[in-house]
């Protein structure tokens, strides 16, 4: 792992009303108390935030945020943009998950907006990218994740790149419960960070983290984790509970 310090992030995405997302908060900042070595964020739906960001007050645990608008301000009916994600107290926020490619319209080149305009908040990013089942069958997988890592970083210089985690999520794996064995994970984590050093430089791709997203859970993370370019997990369905949450982020006592 290169020194570098693994990252578990929860993507509640559209579950949890504000009452249940300060619950879940409240265990979970027992249930990982005193871990040290992990970098935590929690992704809550956009109504959640405020209220999990005052629960977190005093907590090592960091907010992010699931989406957001490549513009300050305006008439963008639904949208929220990465200045109210920033006043709300969000360090990170995903850009690009499957879902928002699958049912929204998400393009490389949107994605590509949406991390400048993060970046220019000084937000944090977790960008996903990751083939689906029919492009993984028909041999594609490292064809399809070149042009996301190129599309998505297209013009962040080397300063602005070191704010990004990438999340390696193969699409066939998210919420099926079929997961990545962790060799076939290792290597377009692998692929992936060659793409880096190709685009920026050595020390750079040794330096930005890459995340594994796609049926995590308790009982797999220590196999992906043991890989040495495996940074940490995008977590979705196990990040709903604080008992399964936890044990991923206290993946070295399992």
């Amino acid at each position: 792992m290169m020194g570098r310090l693994p990252f578990i992030a929860g993507n509640w995405k559209m579950n949890k009303t504000v009452g249940e997302a300060i619950d879940l908060v409240r265990e979970l900042k027992t249930a990982i108390s005193g871990v040290k070595g992990v970098e935590v964020a929690v992704a809550p739906p956009f109504t959640a935030l405020y209220a999990v960001r005052k629960e977190l007050e005093g907590s090592s645990i960091l907010l992010a945020a699931q989406h957001l608008y490549w513009e300050e301000k305006g008439a963008f009916t639904g949208e929220v943009s990465p200045l109210m994600l920033k006043e709300v107290g969000c360090h990170y926020v995903i850009i690009g998950h499957s879902e928002r490619r699958q049912f929204f319209g998400e393009t490389d080149e949107t994605v590509n907006r949406r991390m400048k305009a993060a970046l220019s908040q000084g937000l944090k990013i977790i960008f996903c990218i990751g083939e689906t089942l029919k492009e993984r069958e028909e041999g594609k997988t490292f064809s399809v994740i070149e042009r996301q890592v190129e599309g998505g970083l297209n013009g962040l210089g080397h300063q602005a790149v070191r704010s990004v985690t990438l999340a390696y999520e193969p699409v066939w794996a998210i919420g099926t419960g079929r997961t990545a064995t962790p060799d076939q994970a290792e290597a377009v984590h692998q692929f992936i960070r060659k793409k880096l050093e190709k685009l920026y430089s050595l020390e750079i791709s040794e330096e930005i983290r890459i995340q594994y997203g796609g049926s995590v859970t308790p009982e797999n993370v220590k196999g992906l984790m043991s890989q040495s370019d495996i940074d940490g997990a995008l977590v979705g369905g196990a990040s709903l509970k604080a008992e399964s949450f936890s044990k991923i982020v206290r993946f070295k006592e399992l």
